[in-house]
């Protein structure tokens, strides 16, 4: 009997410390309000859940707790951080206009035609935005720093050279009447010289210049 007892209470012994051991390890009420709650043991009545702990027992709804976790188990991860918004896309800068592009911009905002425009600024400097003549004169449609001054245009920017060139050559137009020659001869040679000779005056640069506009132009120029 004495072996029996022995025995027994050997695996009594054995059972509270198993029990106490469970006990101790608890758990954590996880709270729909993102809170932990460590207790040693629940239950759920219904809508209520009932809390134990070293101090005793409380309840609350069952729907304040989302879940319950062994002690022990790692905390859930935290979120991970929003991804930033991604940068705006920058489109692409638009290719500045080319030389014939801003010949029949301006000539259709002076009223002339793109071909004569054409004409006149291929005579004057190939096309080129970087011409400058043995007489200082700049750009695409060869403007002298004077006549650039005077028209209120940076003879160094494409855009406003072509369209100080354009708006000269509309003013002579209209000087002379519409009479073209004159108004060629007068961009060539100043309208000095056209009013001294009364007409295309008669310079060898200045006849040629007419009559190759006449050419590139494909009209019949009247002077």
């Amino acid at each position: 009997m004495r072996h029996n007892s022995s025995y027994e209470m050997r695996f009594w012994g054995l059972l509270l410390l198993l029990s106490a051991g469970t006990a101790s390890a608890g758990e954590y009420a996880v709270l729909a309000s993102g809170g932990r709650l460590r207790v040693d043991r629940h239950e759920v009545d219904g809508a209520k859940v009932k809390l134990y702990n070293s101090t005793g027992s409380f309840e609350m709804p069952a729907s304040n707790v989302v879940a319950f976790e062994p002690d022990g188990a790692p905390p859930p991860a935290p979120p991970k951080p929003a991804e930033p918004p991604a940068p705006p896309a920058i489109e692409p800068a638009a290719p500045p206009p080319t030389p014939l592009e801003l010949a029949d911009a301006a000539a259709d905002k002076y009223g002339l035609p793109r071909l004569l425009v054409r004409s006149v600024m291929a005579a004057e400097s190939a096309n080129r935005s970087d011409a400058i003549s043995p007489k200082g004169a700049i750009g695409l449609m060869q403007l002298m720093p004077d006549t650039a001054q005077l028209l209120g245009a940076d003879p160094y920017d494409p855009a406003q050279n072509v369209d100080a060139g354009v708006r000269y050559l509309r003013d002579l137009l209209l000087r002379y009447n519409g009479g073209l020659f004159h108004a060629l001869a007068a961009y060539n040679a100043g309208p000095g010289a056209v009013d001294k000779y009364q007409g295309v005056p008669p310079y060898r640069e200045t006849i040629n210049y007419v009559v190759r506009i006449n050419r590139l132009a494909g009209t019949a120029l009247q002077p």
